[in-house]
Formats: structure tokens, C-alpha cells, sequence
């Protein structure tokens, strides 16, 4: 089998609507694939929903430096407004990335005891409405769409590791979900220093969803080789993170990745991408259904909440304690 055979194409909307050996088909193929930490799956999300997402992103990367640094939200640790380039670093590097981002969540309400308890979670939106008029509204909408397909595919994953389908929906509920809009500029303008557009990595979260990229350049590492992830046409890509792994008692392993420009390609590449957080007061415990003789348990309990810190600060995203200096 080609390595990247292994990850698999499913079928999210027939296991929520196919027969019971149907949905068992999809269940078993996502858990086989997801031992690579990719899958590729169907959705029913608005092809004109992310034309507009995207154009508008677009239309907001190709302003002037000074006015995207107006978009940063100070003390924000990426966590929404702008990032810009060589700032975000991968746990694995001192080199970083060469890629600027805008970060967005859906708000809660300002009572609410998560945002009350966790406000570094939940930092108060910021996007570029002066900049290009209208954009929250859609990002918004993009957000969550995205979020309900996530929490969606989650429960094809709750029954694949031997819980109830339901075992994350009220996880994953005002959870600090984060979406990440990054354009990569051509290596052309890249400075010297071996700096690529994305180092290798493994996300922190439960599950990442990528619906679209405008260009190749995602790379999964499968068997210790690292090997192109190309979805079929309108296809979604989804990728385990380290919360998960966590979880299942490595059961579903983090799904490593990088991006770098194919050789000869000029152009500059954009994606968005969203990360499935639970809830920071969730606590990380390997379930009882992933740990048996064979699998004894391997990690002891944290909570998300510091889980997230700790990458955070890995991936250089504290303003006040960079790991990698300017």
C-alpha cells in the first residue's frame, strides 16, 4: 500500500445517515485511518460560504504591514486578531515559521463561568471590520459551520474508541474553539536561516479540520516518512491532535505535520484551519476503554487548560516569555 493510501476518504454524512452497518463501515475506516493522524471526510458545509471567507481573508492579508498590525490584539498569546511573520514557532524549532495569521472564536457571554474562570481562553474578539467591512459576519458564520461539522465527526470517533457517540458533545460545548486563518507568502521573500512555512508539529487540541487550501504544501508523517496530504476534491481534511491522544491512551496517535512549498512554486498559499478545544476545565484522562494489558495507562491526568499553556509557550505565542527571541 502507497503510505499515503493509508489515509482514508469517509463518509461523514453516510454515518449519520446510512444503515447500522453503514455507519460501522465509517467508524472502522476512521479509526484505522486516524492511526495515521489524517482522514479525509465529506461534509455538507456551503461551498459560497467559504468563497466568501476566503476572498474577504484574502482581501485582508494583501493590506499594508502597519494597518494588519493594528489587528493585534495585545496579551491575546495568538488566541484572536493578528500574527504576523516569524512569530509562531513549532515545539520542535528555533527557526519561525514564515507565515502570518488571523485568529478568531466564537464569543460567550460575558458572565458565563468559563469565561469568567478562564479569561485568557476567552479573549474578547478582535477582526479587521474597519479593514475590510462586513468580515465578522462571515468569519463568524465560517466558525460555526466548521465547529458543528468538528463536533460532528467527533461522535463517529467516541464510537471508535468505545465510548457513547455522544461522549464529547458536552466536552467541545462554548469549548475555546480557535480558527486560524494563515496566508504563507512565497519562499521567494522568505529571510535566510533555513525558515520554512511551517515546522513540524502535532496540534494541541482534540481534532483540527482544514476545508480548504489554496495551494499544496501539507505534509503528514506516516512510518517516519513524511508523505504530501492531497484530499479529494471537496473534501475535508481532519487531523488528531495531543488532547486526543491523551484521551485514548495513544490509542489515536497526534497526527504530525509540516508545510513547506513544493520545489519551484512561487506563489503564496493560504488555508484556514480550526482547532477543537474542549472546555479548559475538561481533564485529560486516558478512558477506561483505551486501557487494557496490552495498552497499559501512560498518561497521567492534566487539564486542558494547562495543557494549553504549556504549548503555547512552546510554540512562542506569549508575548512576555517567548521561547525564540525576535
Amino acid at each position: 500500500m502507497n503510505m499515503t493510501d493509508q489515509i482514508l476518504d469517509v463518509d461523514l454524512l453516510a454515518f449519520e445517515k446510512g444503515s447500522d452497518s453503514t455507519r460501522r463501515a465509517v467508524v472502522d475506516g476512521v479509526r484505522r485511518s486516524l492511526a495515521t493522524g489524517f482522514v479525509y471526510t465529506s461534509t455538507d458545509i456551503s461551498e459560497d460560504l467559504l468563497d466568501s471567507a476566503y476572498g474577504m481573508l484574502v482581501e485582508f492579508f494583501s493590506k499594508d504591514q502597519e494597518t494588519k498590525t493594528s489587528c493585534i490584539a495585545p496579551g491575546a498569546h495568538g488566541q484572536t486578531g493578528y500574527t504576523g511573520l516569524l512569530v509562531e514557532t513549532a515545539a520542535s524549532s528555533d527557526k519561525p515559521d514564515w507565515k502570518e495569521m488571523l485568529n478568531w472564536a466564537s464569543p460567550i457571554a460575558a458572565g458565563h463561568p468559563l469565561k469568567r474562570k478562564f479569561p485568557g481562553s476567552y479573549p474578547e474578539q478582535l477582526l479587521p471590520d474597519a479593514v475590510v467591512p462586513g468580515i465578522s459576519q462571515v468569519l463568524y458564520a465560517f466558525h460555526d459551520a466548521i465547529a458543528e461539522i468538528q463536533k460532528r465527526f467527533l461522535r463517529i470517533i467516541a464510537l471508535g474508541i468505545g465510548c457513547h457517540e455522544s461522549f464529547f458533545d458536552d466536552m467541545v460545548t462554548d469549548g475555546p474553539t480557535l480558527t486560524r486563518a494563515i496566508r504563507y507568502p512565497s519562499m521567494k521573500g522568505a529571510p535566510q536561516g533555513g525558515h520554512i512555512w511551517a515546522g513540524a508539529h502535532g496540534d494541541i487540541n482534540l481534532i483540527t479540520a482544514l476545508p480548504r487550501a489554496t495551494a499544496p504544501g501539507l505534509q503528514v508523517e506516516v512510518d517516519g516518512q513524511w508523505v504530501d496530504a492531497i484530499p479529494p476534491d471537496g473534501k475535508m481534511i481532519i487531523n488528531t491532535g495531543i488532547m486526543l491522544e491523551r484521551l485514548t491512551n495513544g490509542v489515536l496517535p497526534v497526527g504530525w505535520h509540516r508545510v513547506i512549498a513544493s520545489p519551484g512554486f512561487d506563489d503564496e498559499r493560504y488555508s484556514v484551519v480550526q482547532f477543537c478545544h474542549p472546555r479548559p476545565w475538561t481533564m485529560l484522562a486516558p478512558v477506561p476503554t483505551c486501557c487494557t494489558p496490552e495498552n497499559p495507562q501512560r498518561y497521567s491526568t492534566i487539564s486542558a487548560a494547562d495543557a494549553l499553556d504549556e504549548v503555547l509557550y512552546q510554540i512562542n505565542l506569549i508575548e512576555d516569555a517567548r521561547r525564540v527571541g525576535d
